[in-house]
């Protein structure tokens, strides 16, 4: 933490609060499957996940930098903001292209914690992706649009109340072009399940709730409707950058927990009468994931910065994204290298948060496919698919 961070007092009581939740508790709910439905409530009571929503919203009406602050510190403190970080990362969706009238009338549940928005379905078991191919369809049946379709990997859904949804409006082959002919639903799903969709939980290596869904001639009421039809793509990208921007900061937070647990243990952990960490050989991959967390950890700022003063940051959303995850990933490798056998043990937290920062390599977007990205939109280099 700097001494001159802007954000010195959000992260200070957040730590506050996650002491209040540590190791154990995490470890109970893994072993069992369960949601930290305490530690969100606590979360929500204490107004931490309505930052971004405006003020006359009941939220805080910070930036994403504030935003940041919040997960960061989260998993910094070795607990798990994949639990809620959804709830922020719609906000751009619902706030920059929701109508007056649907914000006034969930924001300010969202904010007092009366409801969850915690999930985000865009991926399709058939398009990976690419977006641009999704199936799921809604069509206009008077005053509702009938959705039919499927979703995989949608975390939280059977733990939130309401849901964005993209899905096609319009076929592909007709739109005028591919991106076009998508348009972003806000589902309420307290209504949903049993009335045309069917959840079903998808088991991953990491507890993430993560879940399966079906549609089946779900109607979504037309008012649900977010923004314009047709152009839910370009809306859903500014949840996509606030997204990667946000578990961008995750994986700094997971990178420094690792880092100061691997120095503290080879500091302490004496082998032939001396401390490992005296040891050359321990030390430079510990130094070495600490300058490489440093110099990611620029990069999420840059990129928060550059989103907050609504610029275009879609380079840098990924590219702080791409650095974030590799640092933190690195990061888990050496602190479970550092700890040797203990590393492995359940009760030294590591395995579960390696477990953890792991999946940010894959989701939400894979390192190849930012790679992708900044070779043909940043250096201009021909698309390789």
């Amino acid at each position: 933490m700097s001494p001159t961070d802007p954000h010195a007092d959000i992260r200070a009581a957040v730590a506050r609060l996650c002491e209040d939740f540590p190791g154990e508790y995490w470890r109970d709910l893994d072993r069992r499957r369960a949601y930290p439905s305490e530690f969100v409530t606590t979360l929500a009571q204490a107004g931490w996940l309505s930052v971004l929503i405006p003020e006359r919203y009941g939220g805080a009406g910070l930036g994403i930098g504030a935003a940041c602050a919040v997960l960061e510190e989260i998993q910094r403190s070795g607990c798990n903001g994949g639990a809620c970080h959804a709830q922020m990362y719609t906000m751009a969706t619902l706030l920059r292209h929701g109508s007056d009238a649907q914000k006034e009338e969930y924001l300010p549940k969202i904010a007092s914690g009366e409801l969850r928005l915690q999930a985000f379905a865009v991926t399709e078991p058939s398009s990976g992706t690419d977006t641009t191919r999704i199936r799921t369809s809604a069509r206009r049946v008077g005053g509702a649009y009938r959705v039919n379709g499927q979703k995989v990997f949608i975390s939280r859904t059977e733990h939130s109340d309401l849901m964005l949804l993209l899905a096609r409006t319009t076929p592909r082959e007709e739109a005028a072009k591919p991106t076009d002919g998508m348009s972003v639903l806000l589902v309420d799903l307290r209504n949903a399940v049993e009335n045309g969709l069917t959840i079903k939980p998808l088991a991953t290596m990491m507890n993430h709730a993560s879940t399966e869904l079906y549609f089946d001639d779900l109607e979504v009421p037309a008012e649900n409707l977010i923004g314009e039809e047709g152009k839910g793509f370009g809306y859903i990208l500014d949840s996509m950058n606030a997204e990667r921007i946000l578990i961008a900061a995750e994986c700094i937070g997971d990178a420094r927990w690792f880092i100061g647990k691997a120095s503290a243990y080879a500091t302490e952990r004496e082998v032939f009468g001396r401390p490992i960490g005296q040891n050359q050989g321990v030390q430079f991959p510990i130094a070495r994931v600490h300058v490489q967390t440093e110099a990611a950890a620029l990069m999420v700022a840059k990129a928060a910065a550059l989103f907050d003063g609504g610029a275009k940051c879609g380079a840098e959303a990924n590219m702080a994204k791409l650095l974030a995850s590799e640092a933190s990933t690195a990061a888990g490798e050496v602190c479970i290298q550092t700890h040797g056998g203990y590393g492995f043990a359940e009760e030294y937290d590591i395995e579960r948060k390696f477990r953890e920062t792991r999946l940010y390599q894959v989701a939400p977007i894979s390192t190849n496919l930012i790679l992708s990205y900044v070779a043909t939109h940043v250096l201009g280099m021909p698309k390789s698919f």
